[in-house]
């Protein structure tokens, strides 16, 4: 049964045997009155999408469709859409709905609101889908959203450096905005990562002093000509030392935090400068004790993806800028989410990937 009745995605049947893809159908939610259906010309690899299909984040619905970078064209929209029109080029992020009633979603924090749908994995309540249908993503032919969290695309950013924004670019666009990143600003970036090459890129273009902090020295010619003025091995002994109370925010991209000295990183922040993780490890932070953050009374911190005004300026200042970040391409089919999902694992991309030539894969 085509669509609109099903879509097509390629799928993970059993957490843990994360290559296994499988191109099947699957049912969407009830379209609703703010629905937007879009056909999907490319989406994003995350590494949340490999925490999720390797079980490291824990248990996750199956079957599931994997994928939260979501670009393409909009196809349907429902009798109350205002934002959105057919043929519209838009995006879908890490969010698919929110209740838009709470305190939070009326203060542009909707991506805190307790009642958040992800886009793949996660219930719709009764009063969005009847059937609370589970939420499918991107690694599909089509994504049906709620027009909020649909964003139109400006024409500047090519679709494949797109997808990559709406979550890993947001994700990092979202604490350093709301830190006050600029000029005068001391930002250190651990990790050159997908989601520390953003930091890097966003950081620097807004004005702040950037510093990478990285296990991999060959990364520091990357690191320069995304904007950072200064790059840190962190394998060198007391590395940390010269950097002593230097930085106005510390931004976390890595997600290996629970093998930190976490003493260590906690001492590069100036007085009351937060530690802000926005990698998430699969283990625990063990043997974390209060009195770590005494001597400089930094806080450890960390954040969900950003709302759709910081992703909406977020897309307007890289068009205008014309920030692009560091991306792969490679045909959506089940070899290729295969090969895109472990080499993302390993780290082994230079730094997204984009899933492509969904035409192929679905049909046009």
């Amino acid at each position: 049964m085509p669509y609109p009745d099903e879509f097509e995605g390629f799928m993970i049947n059993e957490l843990g045997k994360y290559q296994d893809f499988k191109k099947q159908s699957f049912k969407p939610k009830k379209f609703g009155d703010h629905d937007v259906d879009i056909k999907i010309e490319c989406c994003g690899v995350c590494g949340s999408d490999v925490h999720t299909i390797t079980g490291g984040w824990g248990d996750a619905v199956t079957p599931i469709c994997v994928g939260h970078e979501v670009v393409g064209k909009a196809i349907k929209v429902g009798s109350q859409v205002k934002e959105v029109k057919v043929g519209d080029r838009v995006g879908v992020g890490a969010q698919i709905w929110s209740c838009l009633k709470c305190p939070q979603c009326k203060s542009n924090n909707e991506n805190y609101c307790p009642h958040q749908v992800d886009t793949y994995g996660a219930p719709y309540p009764k009063e969005a889908d009847p059937d609370e249908t589970v939420s499918q993503g991107g690694y599909a032919s089509h994504i049906r959203a709620h027009e909020y969290f649909v964003f139109p695309i400006p024409d500047a950013i090519p679709s494949h450096m797109a997808a990559p924004m709406l979550c890993a670019g947001l994700t990092v666009w979202s604490p350093l905005v709301r830190a006050g990143t600029g000029p005068g600003k001391q930002v250190a970036v651990i990790g050159l990562g997908g989601l520390g090459h953003f930091a890097v890129l966003w950081a620097s273009a807004l004005g702040a002093e950037v510093t990478v902090i990285s296990h991999s020295p060959h990364k520091k010619d990357d690191a320069l000509k995304l904007g950072a003025k200064h790059f840190v091995h962190n394998g060198e002994k007391d590395w940390h030392k010269p950097l002593a109370f230097k930085f106005d925010f510390v931004l976390n991209a890595a997600d290996v935090t629970n093998e930190f000295d976490l003493t260590t990183y906690l001492s590069i922040c100036k007085v009351n400068c937060p530690f802000h993780n926005v990698g998430l490890p699969d283990k625990p932070l063990e043997g974390v004790k209060p009195q770590m953050l005494m001597s400089n009374g930094c806080s450890i911190s960390a954040s969900h993806i950003g709302s759709r005004v910081e992703c909406l300026d977020m897309l307007k200042f890289a068009a205008e800028k014309k920030l692009f970040p560091l991306v792969e391409t490679l045909p959506v089919s089940e070899k290729g989410c295969a090969e895109a999902v472990e080499r993302v694992k390993n780290n082994k991309v230079h730094y997204r990937f984009t899933l492509v030539d969904f035409d192929k894969a679905f049909g046009a």
